[in-house]
């Protein structure tokens, strides 16, 4: 079909001869988004990921251990053999001591955020055990604490720059990103994408051709403490995206906001087994690979958070703009920026501010500090 017949065929459906404005979708990272795509200017190879199979991870219980292949520990357990381990608990990971052959990850992140320091002894802890990848790259709090997309990557980039200068190259092997998946379907797919891209170009910086291990979970930011079914039903479409973005690893956090149970937390899991062993796209290596629209915005996002991190490193380095505030500020001004686009209604949010709209109760001055980085539920304005 033609553009010019596709777009009498919109016009007609829309009984509107103004259909761009219709069409066009505003987004506060700054990417343009098309109306529609015909072709795209760099088409992309595979963006390979380093599972075969994506790891459907869990919240360790007992009566998981037959079905479940893959946990996240906060305390010990003994005995679990033959399956893959994320050690998440600070005391945890500086005690254990995994054998060569068993597959253990760590999830500490070795930033102090508030200090702006690196945790040396730690990493030089971790660096000495058998795991598969020892140390931690966090940004899952500046996803929740409102960072754009592309600076959740500039800043995951700029942590690895710091961790590079302190212990070498031979680090980038061994690292892991923990990273939260939101709720923009696509753009959160392009953002694993696109990740893959700007690690691999800054690993040839250094004569290597590494790719990045993913650790993807659901996102906190969206979430309502009184809309347990709707939480449930975004934290699914936030693991089909890591899983389509080619995340090597899922974990779904809990859905009931303010509470834990057996039953939430078997729920949780059995998510994403579904989408495993239903849907079937655990497997694909670049599934959403020749999408024009999710390979245009993958190119637009990597080209903004490599942008990011080259100002980043010419102002003094991660660490160094941690301690101006700068970094803060940044991650700030986005996410008061998108709590408004929630109060006004742009960004909607099911049972919150769309059916029904309920009164703000806090503003977004009280929900948010600009000196420090913070998790911030969108629905806490409103409870």
């Amino acid at each position: 079909m033609s553009n010019t017949a596709w777009e009498n065929l919109v016009k007609k459906q829309l009984k509107t001869d103004d259909i761009y404005s219709v069409l066009s979708k505003e987004n506060l990272e700054g990417i343009v988004v098309k109306p529609f795509y015909d072709s795209v200017e760099k088409p992309l190879v595979n963006l390979p990921k380093i599972e075969e199979s994506t790891h459907l991870v869990s919240r360790y219980h007992e009566s998981l251990e037959e079905d479940v292949f893959a946990f996240i520990l906060d305390q010990n357990v003994e005995n679990l053999e033959q399956k893959t381990i994320f050690v998440n608990n600070f005391d945890l990971a500086g005690h254990i001591s995994p054998k060569e052959e068993d597959p253990y990850f760590s999830l500490i992140d070795v930033f102090d955020e508030k200090e702006a320091t690196i945790n040396d002894q730690l990493v030089k802890e971790l660096l000495a055990k058998q795991f598969r990848r020892n140390i931690c790259v966090d940004i899952s709090l500046h996803q929740n604490a409102g960072a754009a997309i592309y600076q959740q990557l500039g800043i995951a980039l700029a942590k690895t720059k710091e961790l590079v200068e302190v212990y070498g190259s031979e680090i980038l092997n061994k690292l892991i990103f923990r990273i939260a998946v939101g709720g923009n379907y696509f753009f959160e797919m392009a953002k694993l994408r696109a990740f893959k891209m700007v690690f691999n170009q800054l690993s040839k910086e250094y004569n290597l051709d590494e790719i990045p291990y993913i650790f993807a979970e659901t996102s906190l930011r969206n979430k309502a403490v009184a809309d347990n079914e709707n939480n449930l039903i975004r934290s699914t479409l936030e693991l089909a995206s890591a899983m389509i973005g080619g995340a090597d690893a899922i974990f779904s956090n809990n859905y009931l906001v303010d509470r834990s149970t057996d039953n939430s937390e078997e729920i949780s899991f059995k998510q994403q087994i579904v989408l495993a062993y239903e849907s079937i796209i655990n497997v694909f290596e670049d599934a959403s690979n020749g999408s024009y629209y999710v390979e245009d915005i993958t190119q637009q996002i990597a080209e903004k958070s490599w942008k990011l991190f080259v100002e980043i490193e010419e102002k003094g380095g991660y660490l160094e703009l941690l301690k101006q505030g700068i970094i803060q500020k940044k991650i700030y001004d986005h996410a008061v920026e998108e709590q408004k686009w929630v109060e006004e209604g742009k960004i909607k949010l099911i049972g919150v501010n769309l059916y029904p709209k309920l009164n703000v109760k806090k503003s977004a001055e009280e929900l948010y500090n600009e000196k420090e980085i913070k998790a911030v539920r969108w629905a806490e304005m409103f409870e």
